[in-house]
């Protein structure tokens, strides 16, 4: 499965669809403008909220929270130790571990599961300016979640850049 993320760089709150390639609105993004923290609701088409991204407030570093109807479904984080490239875990709370690496800023990245590649993101080969591909590889993965993924690295890595 192929998503596209079309990222306003203005958009009040945050907001953007995520389509597949056949134009069909997948997901919505809904930032939710004016909070202390980062948080963020993904939206099937029709407006259901799927998974909610927060913040991790009082962190030693910075975390993003994904949540599924109000559960806590997974901790995103940087590694302490990642020279070269972007290098974050995601821990699921079954203590299962994926891991993300590449070029977060650049949007040249991938998520993987006991070294099984389960999405690859990347800029490459699309014309639309600020436009990123999400291709989901496994069939069975949860497409949503791996997108809540890729939307966290994203965030701490931008914070990051900021700092």
């Amino acid at each position: 499965m192929r998503l596209l993320v079309r990222e306003r760089l203005f958009a009040i709150g945050d907001d953007y669809w995520i389509e597949d390639t056949e134009g069909r609105k997948v997901f919505l993004v809904d930032g939710k403008a004016m909070r202390v923290r980062d948080t963020f609701e993904l939206k099937d088409a029709h407006g259901r909220v799927v998974i909610e991204l927060r913040q991790k407030l009082l962190s030693l570093r910075d975390t993003m929270i994904i949540e599924r109807e109000g559960e806590e479904l997974a901790r995103v984080k940087r590694k302490r130790l990642s020279l070269l490239r972007n290098h974050y875990r995601v821990t699921l709370v079954d203590g299962t571990e994926l891991d993300v690496s590449g070029k977060i800023l650049d949007r040249e990245f991938a998520v993987d599961y006991d070294g099984e590649l389960l999405a690859r993101i990347s800029r490459r080969r699309l014309t639309l300016r600020d436009t990123y591909g999400i291709d989901i590889v496994r069939e069975d993965a949860d497409a949503a979640l791996l997108v809540a993924v890729a939307m966290c690295v994203v965030v701490l890595a931008e914070k990051e850049g900021e700092d």
